[in-house]
């Protein structure tokens, strides 16, 4: 959540967190101030890191073999993939 308490999609977290790293990578900002946008760029990419992982988790391929349909989680179709596997 944001310091509001609403809902941020991960598209605006990550827009956020490019605002602040742009801003760091500067350096112009006053001490305080960049370690103020540093802990607000950890939430955001803790944030990020969280909704990845919910839409991992939420990723599932339905194939279909010779048993019938089989539910494959997404990281495991990647590493297939990766080793030129097909479904």
């Amino acid at each position: 959540m944001s310091k509001t308490d609403k809902p941020v999609s991960f598209e605006e977290a990550m827009e956020q967190l490019e605002t602040i790293v742009a801003q760091l990578e500067s350096g112009d900002a006053p001490l305080e101030t960049s370690i103020e946008l540093f802990q607000e760029g950890m939430r955001l990419s803790q944030l990020c890191g969280s909704k990845l992982e919910q839409a991992e988790r939420k990723i599932e391929q339905l194939l279909e073999t010779e048993q019938g349909v089989v539910k494959k989680p997404f990281a495991e179709l990647e590493a297939n993939e990766e080793k030129g596997e097909s479904f």
